[in-house]
Formats: structure tokens, C-alpha cells, sequence
């Protein structure tokens, strides 16, 4: 029996579902980018095969999106924006602090910035708000 999700109010769980709405977003932008990036030659063989990473890219955000949507939990969204939030300083990198040399333009990593941002915002107010 699937616990039920706790008894918030209906704008706190709008919360949640929106959090779950944004990280939908992430996530197919997440897997665009992997296909853009085999597309274009830029994903390493030692990494395994293309189909590995966007299934389990997929698999992750099917995770995340069903957990944020269903359960409702605070601690849950605290948790992905914790593991979201991992992904700021290879982005910075990136973006800011780029490699001359490196394939991918720092716009690139500039714009997963913003929508990292936005979406650490969605989970923090699902899951920071009380």
C-alpha cells in the first residue's frame, strides 16, 4: 500500500506539483542535451553508450517527478534540491571559467545555469516553505 501524501494545503501542494512540473522541464532538457551532445560527437566513449545515459536520465527524472507529484514529501524535495544543487559549480565552470579549447560554448552552460537556478527556486518552495 502506497503511503499517502501528508495533508498540506491546497497551495502548498500546488508546491510540490509545480516543483515536479519544473523538474520535468530539467530533466527533458537534461536528455536533449545528452542526444544533442552524441549527436555532435561530444560524449566520451569512456562513458558508456548513449542509451545507458538517457535511460537512466529518464529513469531518474520519472523518480523525481512521481516522488515530488505523489508524496509530497518535504524532506524528499529537500533532498533533490541538496543533489540538484551539486550540479552548480561544474555549471559555473563552465560558464564563467571556461576552457578556450573546449567544444562546448560557455552559453551553453550559462543557460543550464539559469534553469538549474529556477528550479533549485521551485524545490526550495516546496520543500523549504512551511
Amino acid at each position: 500500500m502506497a503511503a499517502s501524501p501528508p495533508r498540506w494545503s491546497e497551495a502548498r501542494a500546488r508546491k510540490f506539483r509545480q516543483a515536479a512540473i519544473a523538474y520535468l522541464h530539467v530533466g527533458l532538457l537534461y536528455e536533449a542535451s545528452v542526444w544533442v551532445l552524441w549527436q555532435r560527437g561530444l560524449m566520451p566513449q569512456s562513458r558508456g553508450p548513449v542509451a545507458l545515459w538517457l535511460s537512466f536520465g529518464a529513469a531518474i527524472t520519472a523518480f523525481v517527478v512521481w516522488g515530488l507529484w505523489r508524496w509530497q514529501h518535504a524532506r524528499f524535495a529537500q533532498l533533490i534540491w541538496l543533489l540538484h544543487a551539486l550540479r552548480l559549480p561544474a555549471l559555473i565552470g563552465g560558464a564563467f571559467f571556461a576552457d578556450p579549447a573546449r567544444s562546448i560554448p560557455p552559453s551553453f552552460y550559462l543557460v543550464a545555469l539559469f534553469i538549474v537556478l529556477f528550479n533549485l527556486w521551485m524545490l526550495a518552495r516546496a520543500g523549504f516553505d512551511v
